[in-house]
C-alpha cells in the first residue's frame, strides 16, 4: 500500500464514493448480507486510506521514492518529464489500478454452509427428516435387514442442522435387528459425535402411518421425507416441507420444497 501514489489514492477514494452512492440507491427492502458486508469492507477501507494520507512516515515515503527517481533519472530528465502526467490529471494505470483495488473491495462474500442452512430453513428450529432415500442410500425397509449406508456427501448438511435445529431422525423398520444396524450405521458415520443429535432422538415404527404420526406429535418447523403419500398427508399440518426425490416431480403445496437430494437442497454440491 506504501507504494501506491497519491493520484491513485485519490482514484481509489473517488471510485469507492461511486460504490457508496450506488449502494445507497438500492432500496432497502433489497439490500443483503453481500451488500452489508460490502459497506464494512468499505468503511475499513477509507479509514486506512486516511490513516495512511495523514501519517507523516506515509507521506514522506512516498516523496522520498519520488525524489529518489527524479534523482537517478536526472540525466534524461527531458524524457521523463515528457511522460509524467500533468498534476491532477490521471493516467490509465492509475485509473486501472484504483478500479482492481475497489473491486478487490467488492467481490460478493461467499456464505458459508452453516449460513445457507440457516436460511434455506428459515431460521426453523425443529426439524424432523426420514432416513432412507434421504439420509441412507437404501430406499426400502427390507434392505436395513442386511445393512445400512449413511450417504457422505450429506454428513456435513446433516452435521450443520444439529448445530442450531433440534433434529429427529426416523424410518419404519421390519424388526429390531434393523434398528441396530441403521443406529450402528450412523454411528459410525460420526452423526452422534457433534453432540447435536443423540440415539434418543432416531425414532423407529413399523408403518408409514406410524411416522406420519411421530412427525405430528413433535410439530416441526421442517419435515424432510422421500415419500410422496406422506408428504401429502402432512402438508395442512407442518409448516415446511421438502421432498427428496432424484426424480422432478411438480410442487403440490405452497410450503412443499423439492430436490434431488438433502445436499442439493442447500446448494452443498
Amino acid at each position: 500500500m506504501a507504494d501506491i501514489s497519491k493520484e491513485e489514492l485519490f482514484q481509489v477514494i473517488k471510485r469507492l464514493t461511486l460504490k457508496i452512492s450506488n449502494l445507497f440507491s438500492i432500496p432497502p427492502n433489497d439490500l443483503n448480507s453481500q451488500y452489508i458486508g460490502a459497506v464494512a469492507g468499505l468503511a475499513v477501507a477509507i479509514f486506512f486510506i486516511w490513516r495512511l494520507l495523514r501519517s507523516p512516515g506515509g507521506t514522506q515515503h512516498m516523496q522520498q521514492k519520488w525524489q529518489g527517481t527524479t534523482s537517478a533519472s536526472h540525466g534524461v530528465s527531458a524524457q521523463t518529464n515528457d511522460s509524467v502526467a500533468p498534476s491532477g490529471v490521471s493516467s490509465p494505470l492509475d485509473d486501472s489500478r484504483a478500479q482492481n483495488v475497489v473491486d478487490e473491495l467488492f467481490q460478493p462474500v461467499k456464505p458459508t454452509l452453516g449460513q445457507i442452512v440457516r436460511q434455506r430453513l428459515s431460521e426453523g428450529r425443529k426439524v424432523t427428516c426420514r432416513l432412507l432415500g434421504v439420509i441412507l442410500e437404501e430406499s426400502r425397509p427390507e434392505e436395513l435387514q442386511k445393512r445400512a449406508t449413511v450417504k457422505s456427501s450429506v454428513l456435513e448438511v446433516l452435521l450443520e442442522i444439529t448445530k442450531f435445529c433440534d433434529l429427529y431422525l426416523m424410518e419404519r423398520v421390519l424388526d429390531d435387528e434393523s434398528e441396530k444396524i441403521v443406529l450402528v450405521a450412523l454411528e459410525d458415520a460420526g452423526v452422534f459425535t457433534s453432540g447435536g443429535l443423540v440415539k434418543d432422538k432416531v425414532l423407529f415404527c413399523g408403518t408409514e402411518n406410524g411416522r406420519s404420526s411421530f412427525v405430528r406429535q413433535l410439530e416441526p418447523d421442517w419435515h424432510i421425507d422421500s415419500n410422496p403419500e406422506v408428504i401429502s398427508q402432512l402438508a395442512r399440518f407442518i409448516k415446511y416441507q421438502l421432498h427428496v426425490s432424484p426424480i422432478r416431480t411438480e410442487k403440490t403445496a405452497a410450503n412443499v420444497f423439492n430436490a434431488p437430494s438433502l445436499e442439493q437442497f442447500f446448494g452443498s454440491v
